[in-house]
């Protein structure tokens, strides 16, 4: 994984809330074990219509919006099953940080372990970004190592997150990685053992 520290990039407004996993990455585009290839089918239902062809009242398939690498949502994002497919989703398309207000927690904790930075602010610092995201070409730096967002207009907002997920992420490590760094006791442990 891509370790993340600072992040600055075009924003997404998402203005929904309770969106579930089967919205992020529908149930008929889970039959791959690898984690690429998923982007194409984000928010699919939302994105497409009965034809496969994109529906012009879906926002994030405007122009203006194309290359967006910061989402701002709702609350409640990522609800419904644990489906590990709705980060690889989301970071396939490109998302590497996802904004809103709270986060079912097995997705919260599933955007770590993909390379995925999901910041909880205030309702109303969410308001506020989503409005500011409407303005084309609205820019936005996440910064891990601080643990705040901000941009040049003068928004800026703190947020919390575990030591353990901070760490992962600007290591860019995923559990593999992290139960790695315990390597030489793990070779010590299997050579006193055998």
């Amino acid at each position: 994984m891509i370790p993340i520290r600072q992040h600055e990039g075009l924003v997404y407004p998402l203005n929904r809330s309770n969106i579930d996993t089967d919205q992020i990455i529908p149930k008929q585009f889970l039959k791959r074990i690898e984690r690429q290839g998923f982007g194409q089918f984000l928010f699919y239902n939302w994105r497409f219509d009965e034809n496969e062809q994109p529906r012009v009242d879906f926002s994030l398939n405007e122009d203006r919006y194309q290359g967006a690498t910061i989402m701002v949502a709702g609350e409640n994002f990522g609800c419904g099953s644990s489906r590990e497919h709705a980060p690889w989703a989301l970071q396939d398309y490109g998302f590497l940080v996802i904004i809103a207000p709270s986060f079912a927690d097995i997705f919260y904790s599933n955007c770590s372990k993909n390379g995925i930075l999901p910041i909880r602010l205030k309702e109303t610092e969410v308001q506020q970004l989503m409005k500011k995201a409407e303005t084309p070409g609205y820019r936005l730096t996440a910064d891990l190592e601080a643990q705040r967002v901000y941009d040049n207009e003068g928004f800026e907002a703190s947020f919390e997150i575990t030591s353990y997920m901070r760490e992962m992420l600007l290591n860019g490590w995923d559990e593999i990685s992290v139960t790695l760094t315990h390597e030489d006791k793990i070779t010590q442990f299997e050579q006193q053992r055998s």
